[in-house]
């Protein structure tokens, strides 16, 4: 079983996100913050995408080995190197250190990609980007850090709102879409996606069928439940429920929003039918997921 980044991480991390007591945000992503004096990290193969931030003002030395090959080069402030999930890699570095590193399961960033930014991303995900600059990326993640190391109750606030900014930003610039057919009608490609997409948003209060998400995307029925199972990895109506169940999780953050308005306002039948696929799709109830 591949071992997590901190596990051999030759310091502490400073600031970790997984401390903070909150479940919306970790959902999407890991920060922890490290300072450690010259050292290395042996070659290692994670399952998860990695995405280091340089916060060090003086340029300094750094190797990075990626899948056998040896990168030799200066680290500067606001530079970034992204290790994809399943990639090997090790680092030396030979001067302090000062990064964050922001850690992303890629079935939860597919997730993020599709129902937030309308993106169906390529089985890659992100590209081999072994070293580039980017200011505007490492300031989102200062302020995710600043959010980790305040005490008071704004910074989990501060903290989701940043991750998905930095999410956001990260996918849009650097994320790899899937290609585009040129026969569109014989794969469900990104256009299909966004069309359908905004039917389940615009309906969500409502029944939504599949004969009308199949008329969304120009195909019958049989074909439109076999493409979209291919692309997705679900059936269209699995797709819609699980939405459903998303859509909520976000309304019970106001908890003051009473659970039957949720469940009427993300199209269930009334609130124990609400109870139950909440139940079925996430092992826990709305009440007790509220609570957490």
């Amino acid at each position: 079983m591949p071992r997590r980044y901190e596990e051999i991480y030759p310091s502490l991390p400073l600031l970790n996100s997984d401390e903070l007591e909150h479940t919306s945000a970790a959902a999407l992503m890991s920060v922890r913050y490290f300072q450690a004096e010259p050292d290395r990290m042996p070659e290692e193969v994670f399952s998860e995408h990695h995405v280091l931030l340089n916060l060090q003002d003086q340029p300094h030395r750094v190797q990075n080995m990626r899948d056998g090959e040896m990168r030799d080069f200066t680290f500067r402030k606001n530079d970034i190197v992204v290790t994809p999930a399943g990639m090997r890699s090790g680092w030396r570095w030979f001067a302090k250190s000062d990064v964050i590193v922001v850690t992303l399961d890629p079935e939860k960033v597919e997730r993020f990609a599709q129902t937030e930014l309308s993106m169906l991303l390529d089985a890659q995900q992100f590209r081999d980007l072994p070293l580039f600059s980017d200011a505007d990326l490492c300031a989102a993640g200062v302020m995710l850090r600043d959010a980790l190391e305040s005490d008071d109750i704004s910074s989990g606030v501060m903290f989701e709102a940043m991750s998905r900014v930095l999410l956001v930003k990260l996918l849009q610039r650097y994320g790899q879409r899937r290609p585009e057919d040129v026969a569109l009608s014989a794969r469900f490609t990104s256009a299909h996606y966004n069309r359908v997409l905004a039917h389940i948003r615009a309906r969500l209060d409502r029944t939504i069928r599949l004969d009308d998400l199949a008329a969304e995307a120009g195909m019958s029925s049989s074909h439109f439940s076999r493409v979209f199972r291919e692309t997705l990895g679900s059936s269209p109506m699995q797709y819609v429920m699980a939405y459903r169940i998303e859509q909520a999780m976000k309304m019970m953050q106001d908890t003051a929003r009473p659970l039957g308005d949720i469940a009427l306002a993300c199209g269930f039948a009334d609130q124990a039918h609400f109870s139950r696929s909440f139940k079925q799709l996430t092992g826990q109830t709305p009440r007790g997921y509220r609570k957490t």
